[in-house]
């Protein structure tokens, strides 16, 4: 069955996934219309506040009229800061990061009208102004919504073949009850759960295993909704209604997972639940406080609330509100430019504290397409066995037959292939050059009558027997390849800190086992179905310490829903399916697994520039916010303490754009 065909067997959605994903979609655009508005707001208030500098240098307006100059700027930038101040206030989230900004900006309106002071209505604008522009940076930063996975993952056929009166009737799945007979073609993806009762096939169960090699069944195997049938009819009686069956499972978990997802918050807004009441606590106590002791309250209290609002000045954070998401931004930046797409800041912040990876078999620590590993020719040589089997197998579209074909590219020459005959469930026989070659596994001999030679008892592949007219001639072993640098990737990954490296995938147990030991993974677990790595994952996430993170690792349809709830999913992008990409936070844009240490090392120096801009901007705040409380700080040297920190502090967060070249031993040259 050509992949077209299989894909409009295969295709048809439900009518609560498309609601979902229009309602999905209508985030998204709400999301980029949120972040051009903001930049709209900020470049027209930019624009008003120049006219307002301009005025007020070639006019001798009063300080109210100036004010209602300047407030046109200020109110069409900081408007939904001020209404957002309120709501916290309202409701019961006290002194947020928008209050804060509120009554900063709002002192600097107020202290022009105290007497003997100056105004600073540009300060006033200024800090506003900056604090949406460190907003607009953190918006650029955040991931998209990933809503959308369900309808992406369309794995749940709409129509199913039932019979009923002796007929074949086209039927809604949901309309199917327990226990009645259906039937699937050759191309048609199977919509419920049940067991055969009559023919034989393989199955293509790549959606819900991410495994390649097609599963052969027969009369009496249970057989699950949203796989292939590649081959035979199958009759099919169910064993469970649609709402239960394993495909519409999977979407519910993809769907609902990420509901139970830890999320980071941002640093800036925890940093802001202590930074902020402690500085409107002591600018209330500087205000009002220290007139008691001046001998005069009413004539010292101007005085004190003139310092206590530039102490409000300094102490607002525009260096912390910018430089921070900018340099989280920057290591994003700095992450893509390796081939490694961060969907958030404060994904960066969970691969800093990984200290468990999970990884996922095929298409991720391997290559995820078979190829023949080794030939084992008993009455011919190896080149013969190879080609014989490719002749046979040159007009299947079996990824076996595909690895065959890929093994021996020239088998169409020298031979005569004739009377092509595939076996559901055993495999291919024809004549080639007037011989009947037959390639397929142990059934397949039998049918013929060849004795097959044992295998070795350490291969973790598929074997692929051959007779030659009935005698036996060999096998072909044919298998996934682990990718050159997994092994290295754990290596590093366990240089980097973390301590705990799993395998899950739906292959089988001897499988697993050889890719685990050779890459040096800790841990395994076989013959999974998503719902399975979910509960694994589940179950790692309990263990691990609060103060690391829990990594997953994958590629393929399968792994959306374990790549949702983990604290952080990485996805492969180079081959990694549609539904696992959106799913991710983290993409591996060339499927290399040793980027993701690379990855935690771009994360740990970004949280280092992050710290280093926190301890500078509030070193430098401490001190001239015990100038101002003592009336020795200007209010130039608020403004430097405030926008002079500030650019220092957004300059040292550039660095995180470019990350130095480190060379480790072992490994190329690499983002440190």
């Amino acid at each position: 069955m050509d992949e077209c065909n299989m894909h409009q067997h295969s295709c048809g959605c439900h009518e609560h996934q498309h609601e979902h994903s229009h309602a999905c979609g209508c985030e998204h655009h709400h999301h980029e219309g949120g972040v051009k508005l903001g930049a709209i707001k900020i470049g027209v208030a930019s624009v008003l506040l120049a006219v307002a500098w301009a005025v007020e240098a070639h006019t001798s307006l009063p300080t109210w009229a100036l004010l209602l100059v300047y407030l046109v700027p200020y109110l069409v930038v900081g408007t939904q800061t001020l209404r957002e101040a309120v709501e916290e206030l309202f409701s019961g989230h006290l002194l947020g990061e928008n209050f804060l900004m509120s009554i900063a900006t709002i002192g600097a309106l107020v202290i022009g009208f105290l007497p003997g002071a100056e105004h600073q209505f540009p300060e006033a604008v200024f800090v506003m102004l900056f604090f949406q522009v460190g907003e607009l940076f953190e918006h650029l930063a955040e991931g998209r919504s990933r809503k959308s996975i369900a309808q992406l993952m369309d794995i749940r056929p709409d129509v199913a073949n039932v019979e009923r009166d002796g007929r074949v009737q086209s039927v809604n799945p949901a309309d199917v009850a327990i226990g009645e007979t259906i039937i699937v073609k050759p191309g048609e993806r199977i919509p419920l759960d049940g067991e055969v009762t009559d023919g034989e096939s393989s199955l293509d169960t790549v959606a819900l295993t991410g495994e390649s090699v097609p599963r052969s069944v027969k009369v009496g195997e249970s057989v699950i909704s949203g796989c292939v049938n590649i081959s035979g009819v199958l009759r099919v009686r169910t064993t469970k209604s649609f709402g239960e069956s394993t495909a519409s499972k999977v979407l519910e978990l993809v769907e609902n997972a990420s509901e139970g997802k830890s999320r980071s918050e941002s640093f800036i807004r925890r940093f802001a639940r202590i930074y902020t009441p402690v500085v409107v606590a002591c600018a209330l106590v500087v205000a009002f406080v220290p007139p008691f002791f001046c001998g005069g309250y009413l004539a010292a209290l101007p005085t004190w609330i003139y310092r206590a609002l530039t102490f409000l000045v300094v102490s607002c954070p525009c260096a912390l509100v910018i430089s921070v998401p900018l340099t989280f931004f920057g290591g994003i930046g700095a992450a893509s430019r390796c081939g490694i797409l961060v969907k958030g800041a404060n994904y960066l912040e969970a691969l800093a504290k990984m200290g468990v990876a999970v990884f996922d078999k095929t298409g991720t620590l391997t290559h995820g397409e078979f190829a023949v590993t080794a030939l084992h020719p008993y009455l011919i040589s190896e080149q013969q066995l190879l080609h014989l089997a490719a002749h046979v197998e040159r007009y299947s579209n079996h990824p076996i037959a595909i690895s065959l074909k890929n093994a021996f590219p020239n088998e169409a020459q020298c031979c005569t292939v004739t009377d092509v005959e595939e076996v559901a469930g055993h495999g291919v026989r024809a004549l080639v050059n007037d011989k009947v070659v037959a390639v397929g596994n142990e059934k397949m001999m039998a049918a013929v009558g060849a004795k097959c030679v044992p295998c070795s008892k350490h291969h973790s592949g598929t074997i692929i027997h051959v007779a030659i007219g009935g005698e036996y001639a060999g096998h072909i072993e044919i298998s996934d390849r682990i990718k050159d640098d997994a092994a290295e990737a754990i290596a590093q990954l366990k240089r980097a800190g973390v301590s705990k490296t799993v395998m899950l995938t739906g292959d089988h147990q001897n499988v697993a086992a050889e890719v685990a030991s050779g890459v040096g993974i800790d841990e395994y677990y076989a013959e999974l179905l998503p719902a399975d790595k979910v509960e694994r994952v589940q179950e790692l996430l309990n263990e691990k310490s609060q103060a690391h993170t829990l990594a997953f690792v994958g590629d393929g349809i399968n792994d959306a829903p374990v790549l949702a709830r983990a604290d952080v999913g990485i996805a492969m992008g180079a081959l990694g399916s549609d539904a696992a990409i959106e799913a991710a936070d983290v993409v591996l844009m060339d499927d290399k697994p040793s980027k993701i240490a690379t990855a935690i090392r771009i994360a740990k120096r970004t949280l280092g520039i992050a710290r280093q801009n926190v301890v500078f901007s509030i070193g430098v705040k401490v001190g001239v916010l015990l100038l101002a409380t003592c009336g020795l700080a200007t209010l130039w040297l608020a403004v430097f303490a405030d926008v002079g920190v500030m650019v220092l502090a957004v300059l040292n967060a550039t660095r995180a754009l470019h990350p130095v070249q480190r060379n480790i031993p072992g490994n190329k040259m690499i983002s440190w």
